[in-house]
């Protein structure tokens, strides 16, 4: 009985190795090779960079104030649509209404003061030419009329300013727009120093928008005004806005970035370029941040092939016993046909990295061989499952019959 269970074992060993070296030794013969391939065909290639912006109106004024005051009434709010000359806040006129009055006692005064010297100037010129006054006399009677006249011009000056000022006191949108910002409420003091205090913001036509971007100092040479330009807000993922270069601003903007890993600075060179973007439905707003793409070549109409077919060149491992027709010279596509492979050299255009133009070379609808794609020699085993003893309490993979594993 040993001897018989030793032969069987013995036996189910040879099988297995048998077995295995007819899978595994044969595995690499029986693999098989195809070649995927794409026609030739009429399309559009481009090059492009992209770049962060921000959502800007075209025209943008920021409302402020020439005096100090309190604000005593405000007569528009956020999103108030508002026209040219329109009162839209005025402030308290009691100061410079004072200021005023004050200005206009003193040019008056000023004003009596300098008719006067100058009746006396003139009556004690005549008189000095008659000799009849002395030259000190004279002399003095022409200095109080230069001097009378000097305060007279200043007062006048004093009183001009005055009357401004009070204008000031009321404030008047300086474009037909609509208000984006509004920094002050009534009651709120406001102090006109060194700079003049924003109290509103107004933008002209929102239906006609601008995207301000940044664009790396390496990318900005192949940026020129009127290029295509499409560009995504984060608030509307879904859609695609379109619009063209603007303007290329010459003044670089420098910042810096830090490593943290190297714990170094460095100096980033940007670029700033205005792109146009209608607006007719209002989706975007000011400040809203846009990921912009400038399109710096476009090609439309041209007959195109994949770029990896220009990478594909066949050899004799791959090709598999088919006959190889190479040519001279670069770049160049292959074609098979009836187990042929044929070089053909070709004039390559603009490339974006999938898609590669063809000046010439080959025509529109031509097969070229793109790929070697080596086919599994067992596809079935991908699909089998593996087999082996389970433990009865072990939960089965899903989808699997218990009662078929029971049996």
């Amino acid at each position: 009985m040993k001897n018989k269970k030793t032969l069987i074992i013995i036996a189910v060993i040879v099988v297995l190795i048998i077995a295995g070296c007819w899978i595994f030794g044969g595995a690499k013969a029986k693999s098989k090779v195809d070649f995927a391939t794409e026609k030739a065909q009429i399309g559009s290639v481009s090059n492009s960079i992209t770049a962060t912006g921000t959502i800007e109106p075209v025209t943008e004024v920021e409302v402020g104030t020439q005096v100090s005051g309190i604000i005593d009434k405000i007569y528009v709010d956020y999103n108030s649509i508002v026209k040219q000359g329109e009162i839209i806040a005025e402030m308290d006129r009691v100061t410079l209404l004072s200021d005023l009055q004050s200005a206009q006692a003193t040019y008056n005064g000023a004003k009596a003061e300098y008719e006067y010297q100058k009746k006396l100037y003139e009556r004690n010129r005549k008189l000095h030419e008659k000799q009849l006054i002395s030259d000190t006399d004279y002399e003095q009677s022409t200095y109080d009329y230069q001097r009378a006249q000097s305060t007279y011009e200043q007062a006048q000056a004093e009183l001009s300013k005055a009357e401004r000022n009070l204008s000031y006191a009321t404030i008047t949108s300086p474009i037909d727009g609509i208000v984006t910002s509004k920094d002050v409420e009534e009651g709120q003091t406001v102090a006109s120093g060194f700079e003049t205090p924003t109290l509103f913001t107004i933008a002209a036509d929102l239906t006609q928008m601008q995207v301000v971007a940044d664009v790396d100092e390496a990318d900005i040479a192949g940026v020129v005004d009127g290029a295509k330009v499409t560009f995504t807000v984060d608030a509307y993922p879904d859609d695609t806005f379109e619009g063209e270069v603007k303007q290329v601003r010459l003044g670089s903007v420098n910042s810096s970035s830090s490593s943290s890993a190297s714990s170094s600075e460095s100096t980033v060179v940007t670029y700033e370029v205005v792109i146009s973007a209608n607006n007719p439905d209002l989706k975007l707003k000011p400040r809203l941040t846009a990921n912009v793409t400038i399109y710096t070549q476009i090609r439309d109409n041209v007959l195109t092939v994949p770029a990896k077919a220009l990478r594909f060149t066949p050899n004799k491992e791959i090709a598999g016993g088919r006959e190889i027709k190479d040519c001279a010279g670069t770049p160049k596509v292959w074609t098979l046909e009836n187990n042929v492979f044929t070089a053909h050299p070709v004039k390559t255009g603009l490339s974006d990295g999938a898609k590669t133009e063809i000046i010439e070379g080959l025509s529109e609808g031509t097969a070229v061989v793109t790929e070697a794609v080596v086919a599994s020699p067992f596809p079935e085993m991908s699909e089998a499952e593996p087999q082996g003893e389970r433990s009865p309490f072990m939960p089965g993979p899903p989808g699997r019959d218990k009662n078929k594993e029971k049996k």
